[in-house]
């Protein structure tokens, strides 16, 4: 390798271990330094191989639900506008490489041996674990770079519902990174290593660590359960119904900004599970808030889990009776759910939950009255409380080796501007 300092190593100059903070608790191995060249196949999800990081939609939304997540939102604090653009593309090319299993620029050794080296290097001989990482814009972000003309309609900002105790600390953001895998050390490094890339120009605002995912895109999988004991996600949108995904998930021409054709919107909610108070529950008590058996997973009077709901014979404030389409005008959206436990609170109670991710054609289509309706009446609300909150328009995928994360929206607003 050349001794010239590379315009990334440049980047990174002066950063000294800034950015350990966020996988200091990881360590690892050795990754082949190739070029990333061609999209990896994304089938094999048993091998821990690579998803496709090019595509019509990003990936990460309608992928295999993997098993890990570290999920972040940022604040940006540039306010030049070229800057940023160029992080974009900097990130772009990280995560070409990331998701195909190798190491972000010149790698974590080798190199300079004055400057700190392009990856941090605790991925280092872990494989791709079907890692996806996926980019989304939050309502804030429209007011820097003078983009509030590209602002989408449905990108609104959500509005307080029953029960909220939202902490600050743990809401919004200008932009999100979802990263998932079926490592978690995979999952951590990806987002580090982007934070580190972005250092000066984004901040973290907040991040959660996930595990055990509580829905699936996979019907014919065994359906997984939530830190509740019950099965989660049971009809849920698969991955392959694309008809469905097109109908409910991506935004089509003539939706919004045609910046987002083919985009869609997330909805991120941590909702902290009282889990002590959900324990000494009786079961009889428990399957009646769902409206499910905690065995099969089965619906009130039915004998599996996915026979088809007979919704009167639940209790009416039963969550799958209060969330089933057949309730709230077919309303549906894609979930992408996982557990946490963040140690506890200071009292003994463990701080757990779910961290609820949700993708949508329209949030005032999706979430806001589905929550409304919710937030009002479920039973589940005794037992739970949203703590956390955020939502983003999340743009369509990068198309090949020229294209980048949110081209399509400075493209759109360069053109109009």
């Amino acid at each position: 390798m050349s001794e010239k300092t590379s315009p990334s190593r440049r980047t990174l100059i002066g950063w000294g271990g800034a950015g350990l903070a966020l996988g200091a608790a990881v360590a690892g191995g050795a990754v082949a330094m190739a070029d990333a060249g061609d999209d990896v196949d994304p089938a094999a999800a048993e091998t821990g191989g690579a998803v496709a990081f090019h595509g019509a939609h990003q990936a990460g939304i309608a992928t295999p639900v993997q098993d890990r997540l570290h999920f972040a939102a940022f604040d940006v604090k540039t306010g030049d506008r070229a800057e940023f653009v160029q992080l974009l593309k900097d990130w772009t090319a990280a995560a070409r490489r990331l998701t195909a299993g190798r190491a972000v620029g010149e790698g974590a050794y080798g190199g300079l041996a004055e400057a700190p080296p392009d990856d941090t290097g605790e991925a280092l001989g872990l494989k791709p674990s079907r890692l996806t990482l996926t980019i989304g814009f939050g309502p804030s972000f429209f007011e820097k770079f003078g983009l509030t003309g590209q602002r989408p309609a449905a990108l609104v900002d959500l509005p307080k519902f029953p029960g909220d105790n939202l902490d600050a600390a743990r809401t919004g953001g200008d932009l999100c990174v979802q990263a998932c895998a079926d490592d978690p050390q995979v999952a951590v490094h990806a987002i580090r290593n982007l934070a580190r890339i972005g250092f000066g120009k984004v901040a973290i605002r907040w991040s959660q660590l996930g595990f055990g995912k509580t829905s699936s895109t996979t019907p014919d999988a065994q359906t997984p359960r939530n830190l509740m004991g019950f099965k989660d996600g049971t009809r849920n949108i698969a991955g392959t119904e694309t008809d469905r995904l097109r109908k409910f998930v991506w935004v089509g021409d003539g939706d919004g900004p045609e910046w987002m054709s083919g985009g869609s919107y997330l909805v991120a909610r941590r909702i902290r599970m009282n889990i002590e108070t959900w324990d000494r529950t009786s079961l009889q008590e428990q399957e009646d808030v769902f409206g499910r058996d905690k065995d099969e997973g089965a619906p009130v009077g039915k004998a599996r889990e996915h026979d088809a709901p007979f919704l009167k014979a639940m209790k009416p404030d039963a969550h799958v009776r209060l969330a089933h389409p057949d309730s709230n005008d077919g309303i549906t959206i894609l979930r992408r759910g996982y557990s946490f436990t963040d140690g506890t609170d200071g009292l003994g109670r463990l701080d757990a939950g779910l961290f609820f991710l949700a993708y949508q054609r329209d949030v005032r289509k999706g979430f806001i009255p589905l929550q409304r309706r919710l937030s009002a009446s479920d039973a589940l609300n005794e037992y739970i409380q949203h703590v956390g909150s955020a939502v983003f328009a999340v743009p369509p995928g990068v198309r090949d080796k020229d294209d980048w994360w949110g081209r399509t929206l400075f493209s759109e607003s360069a053109e109009g501007a």
